[in-house]
């Protein structure tokens, strides 16, 4: 059931989907456990409800595989998050592999290293061992153009409608007041601070607002009078004059039915399946070649399809700095998969499994859309963007990292400094630690 909105609250929280909620949720967590407050000094406002933006569409993935290193500390306690209560959040902690050639190796093993740093548990394997290993839970994996492959044991996927609700569900134990079916229109700016956020359903005073609008972030951004372009300073020195302060990029995912369950050799749910081949051409059953690169990912999606099936998709497709946002992914005509992504997902599959070749006319015809809002180098932005406002803008990273507002929230209580969150400030731009070296065709990556 929904709040009224009041005319002022200590935390305003702008955004129901994962970071939002799991915000709300730790801030009332660590306001209960330092004495400075509860859960009915939260308010968090959506538009819709939970999860009516990206996180309520995405493909589930949690995971850690970024050539991007300080992002395995924050997917660590992200996981941390998932683990606290699966049954509620949906969590299945099935793992996930990633596999690649040999250009990629060297990647591989950096992302190894990082990730068992953070107490990440990964393991790695080359050659013929990435092979064997493949084969040891999939004996009809077609093997031939793998060479390094990457097993991350605590990652696994969650079903979002279950985990949306879950952590809504979390956020109404605590007494956080939720406020759905209230539109944010814009901010009143004094000194620097927003004094009042305002909405189609009246005006709501804030000692601290956090903004946690996904695909909005863009408007938000406009109404606090920010510059829609920056120069970005890389390490090497170089400077890109006049980027884009958002890029919207255009999802491709989709889901196949299978006539048998999917299971591993030894009978259990497999872990979630992330393959990306710089240097092999897609090919069809029937012969046919595509242009775009192989990279295709793949998790079982029992729970979502109601049958036994898989989900998954592709690299995204670049949109530009404009998109039309409303409607929102699945009722949007602008942004439905394109007509040969059917065939180029099945292919890949087919490429990589017997059990999944033929599956082309299992793929389900539905709606299937969402657009993203990147940031300049595609990697997340966590920083102050007024005096007593806060930006979680996660570059379409989100789904997998509760973590952040567990971590937000600690910064907020304690006003210290969170050193896993401060590689991703905004002054990285200006700096030269802008992040961009990436041996990848995949901006998530």
């Amino acid at each position: 059931m929904s709040a009224t909105l009041p005319t002022s609250a200590t935390y305003v929280v702008i955004g129901a989907g994962i970071h939002g909620l799991s915000t709300a949720w730790h801030l009332a967590k660590d306001l209960i456990a330092t004495g400075k407050g509860s859960g009915k000094d939260i308010v968090i406002i959506d538009k819709k409800g939970p999860g009516a933006g990206a996180s309520g569409i995405a493909c589930g993935c949690v995971r850690n595989f970024y050539m991007t290193e300080p992002l395995h500390a924050i997917l660590r306690h992200s996981v941390d998050v998932w683990e606290s209560d699966p049954v509620t959040l949906g969590f299945q902690q099935v793992g996930y592999i990633s596999c690649g050639e040999a250009n990629q190796t060297s990647d591989y093993e950096k992302i190894h290293a990082s990730q068992n740093a953070v107490d990440y548990a990964a393991d790695l394997y080359v050659g013929k061992d990435a092979k064997n290993f493949l084969k040891s839970i999939w004996p009809d994996f077609k093997t031939e153009n793998i060479d390094v492959a990457l097993h991350e044991k605590p990652s696994g996927y969650a079903g979002t409608t279950q985990s949306m609700w879950g952590l809504d569900e979390h956020c109404r134990r605590l007494g956080v007041q939720r406020c759905y079916g209230v539109e944010v229109t814009g901010y009143d700016m004094t000194n620097g601070r927003i004094s009042s956020v305002l909405t189609d359903k009246g005006n709501i005073a804030a000692d601290c607002v956090v903004i946690c609008a996904g695909a909005w972030l863009p408007k938000h951004w406009e109404w606090l009078e920010k510059s829609d372009t920056l120069d970005v300073r890389y390490p090497d020195g170089h400077v890109e004059k006049a980027m884009d302060m958002w890029t919207f990029w255009r999802l491709l995912e989709g889901e196949v039915s299978l006539d048998e369950p999917y299971r591993t050799a030894d009978d259990r749910d497999p872990p979630i399946l992330h393959v990306e081949l710089m240097n092999t051409t897609v090919v069809d059953e029937n012969g046919r070649e595509f242009d775009e690169h192989f990279y295709t990912y793949v998790r079982y999606a029992a729970e979502r399809m109601g049958r036994p099936g898989l989900q998954g998709g592709t690299i995204p497709i670049k949109i530009g700095p404009k998109a039309t946002l409303d409607p929102y992914g699945h009722d949007n005509d602008e942004y439905q998969a394109d007509d040969w992504f059917a065939d180029y997902y099945c292919a890949t599959l087919a490429m990589l499994m017997e059990r999944f070749e033929g599956l082309r006319k299992n793929f389900k015809t539905r709606r299937n859309g969402g657009i993203g809002a990147f940031t300049p180098d595609n990697v997340p932005i966590f920083d102050w963007v007024a005096d007593n406002a806060y930006m979680i803008a996660d570059s379409n990273h989100g789904f997998k990292m509760t973590g952040v507002g567990k971590l937000v929230s600690k910064h907020l209580i304690t006003g210290t400094p969170v050193l896993e969150l401060e590689p991703f400030a905004f002054s990285r731009f200006s700096q030269g630690t802008t992040f961009g070296d990436r041996n990848s065709n995949c901006p998530w990556v």
